[in-house]
This record gives structure tokens, C-alpha cells and sequence, in this order.
């Protein structure tokens, strides 16, 4: 099968590699209908994360089941899935409180890489969640936003506590911060500001629910929010970038008793303790249960209630996939879109 490889910063490579095959009899093949390139994908694509060697790239998925393993039970042949970026097994103590990205049997995608034709996709009945029939292929798009972008959004606006008569702020324009936007219009919030300098990422952002957009950053963003809550800050923040000063700003955003949610992949964030304990912030977060969230999500999306495949400004062929990465670096892209 053909899939992509980073070699070394910048240098992605669409090449020959073996074709999966059962593992565990808990595994499943699946035949990739889309997959696509992620914001944290381009930590190690800039440098940022080590890799050591050529190192498969992508954990998002959909498509269609070609084999399974003499253990899988809920699946067969020919059905559409998706899947969430981490495999469990949806069974153990911690997925039934509904933190599956911390399975004991837990397996991140990313070690096994899906922007390519086919995959391996471990603990397959925990992990894989079929759609009700066949989808059209304009729903495709969304589906693959279930895989990661939405369920991390959507994580997001629950940690942060997104609901009615609540006013969010989401620092962070990329696909999961504008997917917050999105849920935590969905989960009933009153008002979303979504923080943004980029005129066609505010337009989408307004698509999704958006009612107010700020353009200021830091400091000056800060004191934007709270010039737009009565000097108070928002109730609920999402974090969806990953740095020093996103997470300061979501914090510092966030009035007394509000609620941070977390998502952006963190790298040296160091949070001053003092200012944390004086804040009487609210902090959850961390690597998305998007599994918890597919069922729904799904259903959302077969229903027409919500298009979070708009997040994909850019389709290319898997044989370009080093192009999707070079557009999103360089913000040309919010996000790629590969089609194997």
C-alpha cells in the first residue's frame, strides 16, 4: 500500500509500505476512504518533537471494513467506520467513566499511522463505531472531523463547561478550536467569542456559531474578554494551541469559578502557581475521549444538525500529502483533507 512517512523535519514522503494484516484477533483491516493531516502532526514536521527514523504519519480515519479477527464481534466486512485517534478496548473501568483515551489496553494511532490505503486498527470493537449504512460522499468529510477535530472540540467545550447561559471564549483558530466553537454552540452557550486574526477562519467560525470575534492576542486579548463580559472574563474557555501563552490567556480569560478546557498539544507549558491558585479557575483537559462522542456525533452529522467537515479547506490526493503539510504550516490550510 502507498502511505506517508516523515523522514526528517519538512521532509514527508508518500511511499510503498507493507499492507497491514491481523495482529490480535481483536484487530480490524479497514480500506481508508479519507484521512488527513493534524495540527499536532506538525510538531514533529517543524522540529519541534523529536522522531527517530522514518516514522508512519497520521491517527484519523474513516472507511470501509475489510477484514476483521476471530474475536471481533460487533463488526464485519463492508461496513463504514470511524474511529478515534486512540484504540481501547471501550470496556475497562476507565472507559466506562468515559475516559477511553486512557484505556488500560489503550494504543495511540498515531504509532501506526493512517494517512495511507489501509490500516490496522487495534481493539476494533472498542474502537470502530459503524455508520448507518453506506454515507454519501458529502458526508465523508464531517465523518473524518468525528475522528479527531470534533471530538476534541467537543471534549473541550465539556471540560470547559459550555452550556446555557454561559458565555465562551476559545483561544485557538485551528480545526479543533473552531470545532469548539461549534460544540459549544451545540451544548447551548449563549454567546462564543472565538479569537481570531484570520479573516476566512473568523468567517467559518461565525458559520459554527460564532457571535463575537477578537482579534487581539495576549494581554490585549485578555482585556478584550473582559471588556465584552462586564470586566469579568467568560464562564468557560476552551485551550486549543498548546503554548505558554494560549494557556496564560485561556486562564487569565476566565472569570473566578469559570472553567478552562484543555486540548492544545502542550510543549513546556509552565503555569505560575501563584497566579493559578489567586485565580479560583476551573482546569480539565488533556488528550480527547473521542469515542465517548462518536455515537452522537455521528448522528449529528447523518442528521444534517451540524457540518464540521467545513473545517477542510483544502483536498488533495495522498500521493501530495508533503503539499497538505506544507499549507498548513504556512496557515495556506486549516486543515488537509487526503484522499487515498
Amino acid at each position: 500500500m502507498r502511505g506517508a512517512v516523515l523522514y526528517a523535519p519538512g521532509d514527508v514522503r508518500v511511499e510503498d509500505r507493507p499492507d497491514p494484516r491481523i495482529i490480535e484477533p481483536t484487530d480490524a483491516i479497514i480500506r481508508l476512504s479519507a484521512t488527513c493531516v493534524c495540527g499536532s502532526d506538525l510538531w514533529p514536521y517543524r522540529g519541534v518533537e523529536k522522531i527517530d527514523g522514518p516514522t508512519p504519519m497520521g491517527h484519523e480515519y474513516v472507511g470501509v471494513v475489510e477484514e476483521v479477527g476471530s474475536e471481533v464481534r460487533t463488526l464485519k466486512p463492508g461496513q463504514f467506520v470511524v474511529g478515534s485517534f486512540w484504540a481501547s478496548d471501550n470496556t475497562c473501568e476507565i472507559c466506562r467513566s468515559g475516559y477511553q483515551c486512557a484505556c488500560v489496553q489503550r494504543v495511540l494511532m498515531g504509532t501506526i499511522g493512517t494517512q495511507s490505503e489501509l490500516a490496522r486498527i487495534p481493539l476494533a470493537d472498542g474502537t470502530l463505531v459503524a455508520t448507518p449504512g453506506m454515507p454519501d460522499a458529502g458526508l465523508v468529510p464531517s465523518l473524518l472531523a468525528a475522528s479527531d477535530v470534533l471530538g476534541t472540540g467537543w471534549f473541550a467545550a465539556v471540560a470547559a463547561e459550555a452550556g446555557p447561559g454561559r458565555t465562551v471564549a476559545v483561544v485557538g483558530d485551528g480545526a479543533v478550536g473552531l470545532c469548539g466553537v461549534l460544540a459549544a454552540r451545540q451544548l447551548g452557550a449563549e454567546r462564543v467569542i472565538a479569537m481570531s486574526r484570520h479573516a476566512a477562519r473568523q468567517e467559518l467560525a461565525r458559520s459554527f456559531g460564532a457571535t463575537d470575534i477578537v482579534t487581539e492576542r495576549g494581554d490585549a486579548g485578555v482585556e478584550k474578554i473582559k471588556e465584552l463580559t462586564n470586566g469579568l472574563g467568560a464562564h468557560s474557555v476552551i485551550e486549543a494551541v498548546g503554548t505558554q501563552e494560549s494557556m496564560l490567556q485561556a486562564i487569565r480569560s476566565t472569570r473566578p469559578g469559570g472553567h478552562v478546557g484543555f486540548v492544545g498539544v502542550s510543549h513546556d507549558v509552565a503555569l505560575p502557581g501563584d497566579e493559578l491558585f489567586m485565580s479560583l479557575v476551573h482546569l480539565h483537559g488533556g488528550p480527547a475521549p473521542v469515542r465517548e462522542y462518536l455515537p452522537h456525533l455521528i448522528e449529528l452529522i447523518f442528521d444534517g444538525t451540524i457540518d464540521p467537515g467545513k473545517v477542510f479547506d483544502l483536498t488533495l490526493p495522498l500521493e501530495q500529502a508533503a503539499e497538505g503539510y506544507r499549507a498548513m504550516d504556512e496557515r495556506r490550510a486549516v486543515k488537509t483533507l487526503l484522499r487515498p
